[in-house]
C-alpha cells in the first residue's frame, strides 16, 4: 500500500487541480469502489454533486477531500492500486476506471478513481470537530505533522513493549510509516527491526524519528516510491525513490556502509531488510541466518 510520501504527493496534485471546484455529477461504474458508502452509489453521487470541495487533507496514509460548509469528507482508500487522476474531459477512459467526478466549471478537466484490483475506494463520512473522517479519528499524527509530539511518542514507545518496527507500523503511535519506510529508517538508525522499544533511550528515538522524516522528505522530493507504476500522482507520473533506496529490496547486495550482503527476512506476512554488521539483532531473538549476535 502507499505510504505517507506518496499519499502526500497525490494530495498536493489534488490541492492545486480539485481544490475549490463545484461537483456537478459524479458517476459510480464499478460498485466495489464505494462500497464503504454503505447507502449506496446513488446516495454517494446525490450528496457530492453541488458541493464545493476544500482543500484535501491527509494524515499518515489517509487523504481525503472535505466538502465545504457540510461537515462531510469524502475519503479515499487507495489500496493496493487506487489512482485519483486529473484527465481533460475529451480523454480516454483508463481500463479500471471506477468513478468520474465532473465539476461545474469550464477548467475542462475531472477527477477520476481507477483501481486495477478494486481494493480501493471512496466513502463519504461526517468529520469531528478537528475535520477528521469520523472513521479514522483514531489514527495517530504523523511525523511530518507540525504537532506531532516527539516525547509522547518516546513514552508510548516506552509503555507499548513490543519491538521497533511493530512500533513503526502501529498507526495508533505514529501514522504514515509503512514496511519500505520502516526499513530505510531502520537501516539510517542502524537499529534492527527487532530491537525492543524499552531499550531505547529518549536520545535514541529522536535519532530514529529524525531518520524517519529525513528518508519521507527525500522520498517527497522525487515523487515517492513506485514499484510497478501503479503508485503515480494526479497526472499519472511515478515516482523515482525506489532508485535510492538503501535497504527495502536490496537483498544480496552490498551495504552501501559496510559493503555486507543486506538481508531479508519474512515478517508478520512481509519482509524486512537489513544488514547483519550495521544493525545488529538484540540477543535472545533467533534471527535466523545473523551472524552478528548482541
Amino acid at each position: 500500500m502507499p505510504e505517507l510520501p506518496e499519499v502526500e504527493v497525490v494530495r498536493r496534485g489534488l490541492e492545486r487541480w480539485v481544490a475549490h471546484r463545484t461537483v456537478a455529477a459524479v458517476e459510480v461504474l464499478h460498485l466495489r469502489a464505494v462500497r464503504r458508502h454503505l447507502a449506496g452509489p446513488e446516495d454517494f453521487a446525490h450528496r457530492l454533486e453541488g458541493r464545493r470541495i476544500d482543500a484535501p487533507r491527509r494524515r499518515g496514509k489517509y487523504l481525503w477531500l472535505p466538502l465545504e460548509d457540510s461537515g462531510q469528507a469524502v475519503l479515499a482508500h487507495l489500496g493496493m492500486s487506487g489512482q485519483l487522476l486529473v484527465q481533460p474531459h475529451e480523454a480516454p477512459d483508463e481500463k479500471h476506471l471506477r468513478v468520474r467526478v465532473r465539476f461545474a466549471d469550464p477548467l475542462g478537466t475531472e477527477l477520476r478513481f481507477v483501481d486495477q484490483r478494486t481494493f480501493g475506494g471512496l466513502s463519504l463520512h461526517d468529520t469531528t470537530p478537528d475535520g477528521l473522517p469520523d472513521v479514522i479519528a483514531h489514527i495517530a499524527r504523523d511525523p511530518l505533522d507540525p504537532l506531532f509530539d516527539d516525547a509522547a511518542f518516546h513514552r508510548a514507545l516506552r509503555r507499548k513493549r513490543t519491538t521497533v518496527k511493530r512500533a513503526l507500523l502501529d498507526q495508533s503511535l505514529i501514522s504514515g510509516v509503512g514496511n519500505i519506510y520502516a526499513d530505510e529508517a531502520l537501516w539510517r538508525a542502524r537499529l534492527h527491526y527487532e530491537r525492543p522499544t524499552a531499550t531505547l533511550t529518549a536520545p535514541r528515538t529522536a535519532e530514529l524519528l529524525g531518520h524517519v522524516r529525513d528518508v519521507m522528505n527525500a522520498a517527497l522530493a522525487v515523487g515517492g516510491t513506485s514499484f510497478d507504476s501503479l503508485y503515480v500522482n494526479v497526472n499519472g507520473q511515478s515516482g523515482y525513490f525506489d532508485r535510492s533506496l538503501d535497504a527495502y529490496g536490496r537483498e544480496g547486495l552490498p551495504c552501501r556502509r559496510c559493503a555486507t550482503p543486506m538481508r531479508r527476512r519474512p515478517w508478520m506476512n512481509r519482509s524486512s531488510y537489513f544488514c547483519p554488521t550495521c544493525q545488529r539483532p538484540p540477543r535472545g531473538t533467533g534471527t535466523a541466518g545473523s551472524a552478528v549476535r548482541g
